[in-house]
C-alpha cells in the first residue's frame, strides 16, 4: 500500500533551509531561499504560528499578513513538533539524521520515554543523542540565541542551540529590541529569537479563543517594531516550527478502550496527533503487520498508518541512520482529521486539556510562514 504523506525535505522551501540560507546570504553567496546578501540576520521564530492561522486571522496581525507574497510559505517536516522542527532548523539536518524524532521517543538503551524537551538527562545526553553539529557551531559569524530565561539552561537548549551565545530576555517586544541590539555594530551576526508565547495560547484555548488573537496581535506589533529598530544591512526572517489544528473534548480518540489497537504496544510515545507505538521486542513479524492492519481497517479513514520500514521509505523523517532507527515507533499514526488519539492509562490531565494540537502532516500543521523584512526584502 503506497503511503501518501507529505515527504521528507524536498518538498518546497523548507524550515531546514532558513538558518542556512540565512548564513549564506550573509557570506553573499547563492541560498536556497535566494535571500539578497546581508551583514547579519534574525531568524525569528514564532512557536506555533501555521500559515492557516495567520491568513484566517490576518486582521490581527497586520503587519505579517502585508508581508505575504509569492515565496511566503515554508514546510515544516515530520512530524511536526517543536523539539524535530526547531532541531532542524539549527542543524539543517533531517530527523532522520539529528535524531530528535518525536516529542517523545524510545531510547532504546533503557527501554523508556523521553521527552524531547524537557526529559534530557540521565543516559540522555543532549551532545550525543543530538547527532548533529549545529549550524552555531560551524558559523564563522557571532551566533546569539535570544529566548527565554527559563530555557537558558534546558537539556533542549544543550542539545539544539549549542555553539550560541544565549542571550535570556523576557517578553517579547524586549526580545526584537534585543535582536536589533545585537545585529546594530558592523560585526557580523546571526540572531536567533524565540517567541514561545503564542504556542502556549493556542494549546490552552485554541487558535479562535481570545488569548490566542491577543498573542497574536503581540507578535505583531513586537515584529513591527523589531523592523523599524533593524539597522541597514540587517535582515529578518518570520517563520514557525509548525501550525496548529484545534481538538476539543470529543475528538479525543481513547485507544486503551479499543483493546485490538493496543495488543502487543509496549510503549506508545509521539504526539496525540502523531503516535508513535513501540511494540514488545518478541512480537513475532506477522503480529506487527497484524496490528498495523488492524489500525488501517479501524483508523484509516481518518489517519495515516504506516510501519516504520514504510514511513522510512516514504521519506517521512528523512534518510534515517542506523543509530536513529530504533528512536522511530514501530508504527505510526498520524491525524488527518481534528481528532487526537490518547491512552488513558498514561495520558496526563495537562495533555488532555490542550485545545490546538499538532504533530502530524496536514497541511495546517505542516505549512508555516516564511516572511521577509529588513535587508530580506529586497530577495
Amino acid at each position: 500500500m503506497p503511503i501518501m504523506v507529505p515527504t521528507g525535505l524536498g518538498d518546497g522551501p523548507h524550515l531546514a533551509a532558513v538558518l542556512t540560507s540565512s548564513l549564506a546570504a550573509m557570506r553573499s553567496e547563492q541560498n536556497e531561499l535566494r535571500l539578497p546578501p546581508a551583514r547579519s540576520f534574525v531568524v525569528v521564530l514564532v512557536d506555533g504560528l501555521g500559515m492557516s492561522s495567520l491568513r484566517a486571522r490576518s486582521g490581527h496581525a497586520r503587519v505579517l499578513s502585508s508581508a505575504i507574497g509569492k515565496w511566503s510559505t515554508a514546510r515544516t517536516g515530520g512530524p511536526t513538533t517543536t523539539a524535530a522542527a526547531i532541531t532542524s532548523l539549527t542543524t539543517g539536518a533531517a530527523p532522520g539524521r539529528h535524531g530528535v524524532v518525536g516529542y517523545s521517543v524510545l531510547d532504546p538503551a533503557t527501554d523508556r520515554l523521553v521527552n524531547q524537551l524537557s526529559g534530557w538527562g540521565g543516559t540522555v545526553d543532549p551532545a550525543v543523542w543530538q547527532r548533529c553539529p549545529t549550524l552555531f557551531e560551524t558559523a564563522d559569524v557571532r551566533s546569539v540565541v535570544v529566548g527565554g530565561r527559563r530555557y537558558s539552561d534546558s537539556g533542549f537548549t544543550a542539545a539544539a542551540l549549542r555553539g550560541a551565545e544565549y542571550v535570556p530576555v523576557d517578553g517579547i517586544a524586549e526580545r526584537f529590541g534585543a535582536a536589533a541590539e545585537l545585529t546594530s555594530s558592523a560585526d557580523p551576526t546571526v540572531v536567533y529569537l524565540y517567541v514561545p508565547e503564542l504556542d502556549m495560547a493556542a494549546h490552552a484555548g485554541g487558535t479562535q479563543s481570545d488569548r490566542y488573537l491577543a498573542g497574536l496581535e503581540a507578535v505583531d506589533a513586537a515584529v513591527a517594531s523589531g523592523d523599524r529598530a533593524l539597522a541597514p544591512g540587517v535582515g529578518m526572517l518570520v517563520t514557525a516550527d509548525h501550525g496548529m489544528v484545534d481538538v476539543s473534548a470529543d475528538r479525543h480518540v481513547l485507544i486503551d478502550e479499543r483493546p485490538g489497537l493496543v495488543d502487543g504496544v509496549r510503549h506508545v510515545g509521539g504526539d496525540p496527533r502523531l503516535l508513535h507505538l513501540y511494540l514488545e521486542p518478541d512480537l513475532p513479524l506477522h503480529a506487527a503487520e497484524g496490528l498495523a492492519e488492524r489500525w488501517r481497517d479501524a483508523e484509516g479513514h481518518r489517519a495515516w498508518v504506516f510501519t516504520r520500514a514504510e514511513a522510512v521509505a516514504a521519506g517521512v523523517f528523512g534518510p534515517v541512520d542506523d543509530e536513529v532507527l530504533p528512536r522511530i515507533g514501530d508504527i505510526l499514526v498520524g491525524a488527518r482529521e481534528p481528532i487526537a488519539y490518547y491512552d488513558a492509562r498514561t495520558a496526563s490531565a495537562s495533555s488532555r486539556a490542550m485545545v490546538g494540537q499538532h504533530g502530524s502532516f496536514t497541511a495546517a500543521e505542516r505549512e508555516v510562514p516564511l516572511l521577509r523584512f529588513g535587508a530580506a526584502r529586497r530577495g
